[in-house]
């Protein structure tokens, strides 16, 4: 009775041991033929990278026309070039602002050139305006296939300087809209399994920046949103909804007046509606601005810390060209606010 009771302790243990042992060279086997997939995937993408470098971009680019695209902040500045190259293209263009004579004149002169335009005027900062000009959209124009997250707010002062309400506007424009937006466009996207997001973020999100402590927060805060639904989508087999992260470097608007940068001159809108265009006609899923910088970032991680600050205050001179933002004339600044304290409506431009 002893040994036979020895004997089932022993099979027990033997078989446990044996267990543990073909569990781990299971995973073993599986983690091998993951990275052995991975490495022959990884040549395929290179080729694949390296034959399209040769192919004209024209024969790249997918097509737009009919397609019915949603830009906030569109009234002005790079939106409204984004606004008007996407209805040459041949898109319906849906456009969101808060500035009304901008958003007519950009409607009215988007549809004197034979595009089909339409202007909401609307506090993006106020969720609930989000969801019913949303709906309201739906049931008028259709389902966004485009949704282009384009509006943005800077204040520009010291983070001891900036008021508390502007800290909170900055972060329900910048990056809490973000989420009222795509909430309100994207389950019709995933029912069909088709559809673009582009999130128009900053270099100030890569890397903190003098005198945007509420906006590089903001902006850093816009990527991992659009990283983590990227993400999500793919895990989920939503191949067919394309998303587009584009950081560029200070851009020579209004919006950021009176900085003079170094060593890189600000980015033109021009320039930077025409990349972003090119970025979502090509799927792109990165377009920082300009490709220098994808050079300097990795120094962030690389470098001593103390060797980075050097780097950014002596040679590039961040902070000084910083403390040189004006930010937008006061008239501008007051008759948004006016805008803003107003009764959100809607202005359907027909």
């Amino acid at each position: 009775m002893f040994m036979k009771i020895i004997q089932n302790e022993c099979n027990f243990i033997f078989h446990r041991f044996y267990s543990d042992i073909t569990m781990e060279l299971k995973e073993t086997l599986i983690l091998m033929y993951d990275v052995l997939l991975f490495l022959i995937m990884s040549i395929f993408y290179i080729f694949e990278t390296i034959i399209f470098t040769f192919i004209p971009r024209r024969y790249r680019e997918k097509s737009i026309k009919g397609e019915i695209a949603l830009i906030t902040g569109g009234a002005a500045g790079i939106g409204k070039l984004i606004a008007q190259k996407l209805s040459r293209l041949g898109a319906n263009v849906i456009i969101w602002d808060i500035n009304k004579s901008a958003l007519e004149d950009t409607v009215n002169e988007i549809k004197r050139h034979g595009g089909k335009c339409w202007g909401y005027y609307c506090d993006i900062s106020d969720r609930e305006e989000i969801f019913k000009i949303a709906k309201s959209i739906k049931i008028e124009i259709g389902n966004i296939s485009l949704l282009i997250n384009n509006a943005g707010y800077v204040y520009g002062k010291t983070l001891l300087d900036i008021p508390d309400e502007e800290i909170e506007r900055t972060f329900k424009i910048n990056i809490l809209a973000h989420y009222w937006m795509i909430k309100s466009f994207l389950k019709d996207m995933m029912k069909e399994n088709y559809g673009h997001i582009v999130t128009i973020a900053s270099v100030a999100g890569l890397l903190g920046t003098y005198n945007c402590t509420d906006y590089s927060a903001t902006k850093s805060a816009a990527i991992g949103l659009h990283e983590s639904l990227f993400s999500e989508l793919k895990a989920h087999g939503y191949e067919g909804i394309h998303m587009t992260l584009v950081c560029p470097y200070f851009i020579n608007t209004k919006m950021f007046n009176g900085i003079k940068p170094r060593l890189m001159k600000m980015l033109e809108p021009e320039y930077v509606a025409e990349e972003v265009v090119k970025g979502i006609l090509l799927d792109k899923v990165n377009v920082t601005l300009p490709n220098s910088v994808k050079l300097l970032l990795p120094l962030k991680c690389l470098l001593p810390a103390k060797m980075c600050w050097d780097l950014m205050y002596r040679i590039i001179r961040g902070p000084q060209s910083m403390m040189m933002f004006k930010g937008r004339e006061n008239t501008e600044m007051l008759q948004e606010n006016n805008n803003i304290t107003e009764k959100t409506e809607k202005v359907h431009l027909q």
